[in-house]
């Protein structure tokens, strides 16, 4: 620790460097809805120690470390370093970013690839959205389900179905929307379903009922950077 003094907080005019403790701090602050005084409070500290911490982090003092942590809710490995499993979209924008439209064959053709997306449902109750694993079949989206399930979409009610794919390092991806109607398949072609790879569901239990979506309208959306 050197003799000179951290500079006031007042002074502070730059947003904190992305992936320091500091922004991580003010992040945190703002999810609990508490200011920095009561912060530093709260770790037993002044702002001018806490503004220094920010900037040093254990090199500074990794008993001060593990007190903000604690007020923080976290982790002290979180705190310094992150978390592993972050959610995808937090980096900034690439380079000169450009959103395209997809064509309806360039969804299918993405969507083909992929075998988890969201089910959209709505009832008189509540809407839901729930994660499906699913299969393309001749221009539609299928997907197997508890008889009764929430997934178990009524014959010829609409429904909405969404699978993106997001590319953190690049800041691109895609996004692409099916929306049509529900139709429950009978045995004999779930059979010839059944055997297709990707077709068994993640979720435990008896999922005997398939539902295909025909679709109204396929939209996508094409997010690339240079």
């Amino acid at each position: 620790m050197t003799g000179s003094s951290p500079p006031p907080e007042e002074t502070r005019g730059a947003p904190p460097a992305r992936g320091s403790v500091a922004e991580r701090i003010a992040l945190r602050t703002r999810q609990l809805g508490i200011t920095r005084a009561e912060l530093a409070n709260g770790a037993g500290m002044s702002l001018r120690y806490l503004q220094h911490l920010e900037e040093l982090g254990e090199d500074f003092d990794p008993a001060a470390v593990v007190r903000l942590a604690a007020v923080l809710q976290m982790t002290y490995d979180e705190l310094l370093h992150g978390r592993a499993d972050l959610p995808p979209g937090q980096p900034p924008p690439g380079p000169d970013p450009t959103l395209a439209k997809l064509t309806p064959d360039e969804c299918w053709d993405l969507l083909s690839d992929h075998g988890i997306g969201r089910l959209a449902l709505s009832s008189q109750s509540s809407p839901a959205i729930l994660p499906v694993n699913y299969l393309v079949d001749a221009h539609s989206v299928v997907y197997r389900t508890s008889r009764r399930g929430t997934a178990a979409a009524a014959d010829g009610s609409e429904v909405a179905f969404e699978v993106d794919h997001l590319d953190d390092p690049h800041s691109g991806g895609w996004s692409v929307l099916v929306v049509g109607t529900a139709e429950r398949i009978d045995d004999d072609t779930a059979l010839g379903l059944a055997a297709q790879p990707g077709a068994e569901s993640w979720a435990a239990g008896i999922r005997d009922l398939w539902v295909r979506i025909r679709p109204t309208r396929v939209t996508g959306r094409l997010i690339r950077t240079s």
